[in-house]
């Protein structure tokens, strides 16, 4: 299943690399169920986010933990609705996306990386469902062809022509309303044209060493990157932790932002911190045109807990890779949208981009182009840049925005509207990406009616569920009845 994911980015085989495990849940009862859902979660999890590492086993394990639990959740659901009879194909995809949703939110906000929709963002037809339902209906419909693939198989096994047609209309349904919805999608009116110029300016796959720090290694990277664009743009990005100050009060790095959105005739958005309340700080994005620096903000929505903010900070004090996040940072309140050559663009930092609503709220809102703004540094030569960038795919297809990821340390990239990719860079290259975007408004049909597939998930097991009222197990658990593994 890790396999569908980037590095090895095998999409299309997420639907296949279920299977095993829906097999498993049939006849395992909630328990052997839940613990099956343990097992392959673990194995799952502990490859997709093994980059986690990089921080110790003291994060890396709890997190593969968390992360389980929901797989486990998932389980026990499936097993229980499977001894009432009530565990058909799209009744066990409502669950999986279910779990998926809830996974997204709790605990601390939630982590969506790994969803079965992302694993489809380089497959055209099939990321247009996200402009109807968003990714979790992309997970619906794969888990469901999961479910009548295994029903086929199983009644090819014991010679069932009626069950091995009713999957096969099964499948044959779902593959008709993905092509239908990739032609009937509407698609959102064009505005204008913008070029950007993306500066990527930290090369080194390492922590910097004091002396670099000193010398201001990375805003005069980047400053020194954009001194080499000779091309007109209409907006230059340097990325999420390009600036080491606030040049709110710093008068020689406020000036040099000045001179460069000036000598390019272009705004220039940049990545640093700032001072909050009680302490804290914010991520923050700055704005500059021409005429120097805006008043107007954008500052983190969604932070990463024991990454930006330590929860239970004097509880956790005995664990002492804690001490290397010494202050913590404050969640922003609202969205901002820059003008930026007569066009609005609406900003993410980082971690905000993993979140269907906060890139939503930005196209109901107007804004014509997103923006991803990210630091992946500490995650080295992994796979988490490029998991990234194919949830930034996502959310552009979702919207119908093209978004453009600007990364200090790499993988940027360039994404139309649809959710393709037009190109990328490398990791840890000290390059400048310049291309240019259909600027767009106007909302899909996601955007207008927000996250029903999850009411639509909640209503076919909620239904499910109260079929099976006073019904009973009508599945002998024991290893001779049951299909999957004894």
């Amino acid at each position: 299943m890790a396999a569908a994911f980037p590095p090895l980015d095998a999409g299309p085989f997420a639907v296949v690399a279920v299977i095993p495990l829906l097999w498993a849940w049939r006849g395992a009862g909630a328990r052997r169920a839940a613990l099956y859902g343990g097992v392959a979660g673990a194995v799952f999890f502990g490859v997709l986010v093994s980059w986690t590492r990089n921080f110790g086993f003291v994060a890396y394990i709890p997190f593969v933990a968390v992360l389980t639990t929901w797989w486990v959740l998932a389980g026990a659901a499936v097993g229980w609705l499977d001894q009432r009879g009530r565990a058909g194909a799209p009744v066990v995809a409502a669950v999986w996306v279910l779990a998926e949703a809830g996974r997204g939110h709790f605990p601390l906000g939630g982590f969506s990386w790994g969803e079965v929709g992302y694993a489809f963002h380089d497959v055209a037809v099939v990321r247009s469902l996200a402009g109807w339902g968003g990714h979790l209906l992309i997970s619906f419909a794969a888990l469901t062809i999961s479910g009548y693939l295994l029903d086929a198989v199983l009644a090819g096994r014991d010679r069932r022509p009626q069950a091995i047609r009713r999957a096969g209309a099964g499948i044959a349904a779902i593959l008709a309303i993905t092509m239908a919805a990739h032609v009937l999608l509407p698609r959102p009116r064009p505005t204008g044209r913008l070029r950007v110029a993306l500066v990527q300016g930290n090369d080194l796959n390492r922590d910097l060493t004091p002396a670099e720090v000193a010398a201001r290694y990375l805003p005069r990277n980047h400053l020194r990157l954009a001194g080499e664009i000779h091309e007109p743009v209409d907006l230059i990005v340097f990325p999420e932790s390009s600036l080491d100050a606030d040049p709110g009060k710093d008068a020689g790095l406020d000036g040099a932002l000045t001179a460069v959105a000036k000598a390019h005739d272009a705004g220039l958005l940049a990545g640093g911190n700032t001072e909050a309340p009680g302490g804290r700080l914010y991520n923050t994005v700055f704005y500059y045109g021409p005429n120097g620096r805006h008043p107007e903000v954008y500052r983190k929505r969604h932070l990463v807990p024991f990454g930006e903010y330590v929860p239970w900070r004097s509880q956790l004090s005995f664990i002492s890779a804690l001490r290397a996040i010494p202050r913590d940072f404050a969640p922003g309140r609202r969205a901002t949208l820059f003008p930026v050559a007569d066009r609005k663009v609406g900003t993410l930092i980082c971690f905000d981009s993993a979140f269907s609503s906060l890139a939503r709220d930005y196209a109901a809102h107007g804004a014509e182009a997103l923006l991803v703004m990210t630091n992946n540094r500490s995650y080295r030569r992994s796979g988490n840049s490029a998991q990234h960038l194919a949830i930034g795919q996502l959310r552009a297809a979702e919207t119908g925005r093209p978004l453009l990821q600007a990364a200090v340390s790499g993988i940027s990239g360039i994404v139309d509207g649809s959710g393709r990719l037009q190109a990328k860079t490398s990791l840890f290259s000290a390059t400048v990406l310049v291309g240019e975007v259909t600027t767009t408004t106007g909302r899909t049909p996601y955007v207008a009616l927000g996250p029903w597939m999850l009411a639509l998930a909640g209503a076919i097991v909620a239904g499910a569920a109260i079929r099976s009222r006073g019904r009973g197990s009508t599945r002998s658990p024991t290893p001779e009845a049951r299909p999957g593994p004894s």
